[in-house]
């Protein structure tokens, strides 16, 4: 980093450098060219004043320098010319200068020659007899004036690349040291620094992705853990009622089962069959959940509808138990998946029967409110202790453990329910107190759940 920002900061010296120096040779060549026709005038004048006087002998002791000397006469003869011989050159009647001469008293012209690859200048004037003395010089180029200057510019380009080196090594030392020496994990403990008063937005950009990597990382490990428990536990729950059916089959197998004991170990069998194929199917709902349920429809869903329908297939079983289950409210229409909402609302109804006493009841209410919907779930139940509150909707944590091998289960109806309400983006809220029950209410967006 530091080399490239050398090679930017050396690169733009060079070219602010390259173009000061065609600015000033800009107007130095303007300077002298200016110079350069002010002389020619001047000498153009003082030579018609000579030859005004004098005529041709004005000639004789004339030392023109690096002026060219014509006269010419009023139909363009050259009379005399200090380069070349008259006698030989052509009309010059023709010539820019010398017809303004004629015209105004006094002409200016410039032309560029391609057989000697130079300008020239010229000036003109008109003496009083009619003829016409004309000056030119060759016009110096930019080019031209710098071989005339070229050993103070060579010193003055020396000058400015050493200074543009030295420049640039300490501006980008100062612009990089303070980026080198930032420590990339703490960068909030720059901020507010002068030197890091440029990059400040970058210090505090890198700050929030540094965190929200760490969030990241911790998801990814909290992820990566409750995988590993979930297979372990999973394997732990296949286990117990493979091992019943594979242990009652081999004794049947063997004939070591009593005649009038078949009938008992088959009724085993089946229960830990229907058991395992409860786990299996709870295990498919949540690795669907899992994936967001984003193949799933989702279509205006009357809640009651669905609450009647959970009781419906429940009400067997809350007999059975001696429960009482009840669904009260009206309807609550939300836009929703049906056999994912189906789902929360049956596992919360089966807990509630399942952890509850013969005699108690179970409640649910459904709630259509301006903006939401509610459902509640209440039952008269064992209730849960405060310190497991957190716990509950954990894969196959079970707050009595001795109690859930009666009443049975998979350990995997909670969790079905926080995903499902997660996908809807609803809000679960728990409240329990131990032996008197407990109550789960389900807060849904009616704006859909996209």
């Amino acid at each position: 980093m530091s080399k490239k920002v050398f090679r930017s900061i050396w690169l733009v010296a060079l070219v602010i450098f390259a173009l000061s120096l065609a600015l000033i040779m800009g107007a130095l060549y303007s300077y002298f060219s200016g110079v350069q026709q002010k002389q020619l005038r001047i000498g153009t004048q003082l030579t018609a004043q000579g030859v005004a006087l004098n005529g041709m002998e004005y000639f004789s002791g004339l030392d023109a320098g690096e002026y060219r000397v014509t006269w010419i006469a009023a139909d363009g003869t050259v009379l005399y010319d200090n380069e070349s011989d008259s006698a030989e050159m052509e009309n010059h009647l023709e010539r820019e200068e010398v017809q303004q001469a004629l015209e105004s008293g006094y002409g200016e012209s410039s032309r560029y020659s391609d057989t000697i690859s130079q300008k020239h200048l010229y000036c003109a004037q008109r003496l009083p007899d009619g003829t016409v003395i004309r000056l030119s010089v060759a016009q110096n180029t930019v080019w031209i004036l710098m071989l005339g200057f070229a050993q103070p510019i060579c010193v003055v380009i020396l000058i400015a690349l050493v200074l543009s080196l030295v420049l640039a090594l300490r501006i980008s030392k100062t612009i990089v040291e303070p980026i080198n020496n930032i420590n990339l994990d703490e960068p909030m403990q720059y901020v507010g620094r002068e030197e890091y008063a440029e990059i400040e937005p970058l210090l505090r950009r890198m700050a929030t992705q540094q965190a929200q990597l760490r969030r990241d990382q911790q998801a990814l490990e909290k992820n990566s853990q409750i995988r590993q428990e979930f297979t372990s536990n999973v394997s732990h729950e296949l286990k117990t009622p493979l091992h019943v059916i594979s242990g009652y089959a081999e004794l049947m197998e063997n004939g070591l089962v009593k005649e009038e004991d078949i009938r008992p170990f088959a009724r085993k069998i089946r229960t830990e069959s229907l058991r395992l194929t409860a786990l299996v199917e709870d295990i498919i709902d949540l690795t669907r959940l899992d994936g967001g349920a984003a193949e799933m429809q989702r279509q205006e869903t009357d809640l009651y509808r669905i609450a009647e329908n959970a009781a419906d297939s429940l009400q067997a079983a809350a007999e059975e138990a001696g429960v009482t289950l009840t669904v009260r409210g009206s309807s609550a229409v939300i836009d929703g998946i049906p056999q994912v909402l189906y789902s929360i609302v049956y596992n919360l109804c089966d807990n509630a029967i399942k952890y509850n006493r013969p005699g108690g009841s179970v409640n649910v209410t459904v709630g259509n409110y301006p903006g939401y919907a509610k459902i509640t779930v209440s039952d008269t139940g064992i209730g849960i202790p405060e310190s497991c509150l957190d716990r509950i909707f954990e894969r196959f944590y079970r707050v009595d453990k001795s109690h859930s091998k009666e009443v049975g289960g998979t350990g995997l109806g909670l969790s079905i329910v926080k995903h499902g309400v997660m996908i809807h983006h609803a809000q679960i809220k728990v409240e329990s107190t131990p032996g008197k029950g407990s109550d789960f209410t389900i807060t849904f967006p009616k704006g859909g759940t996209e």
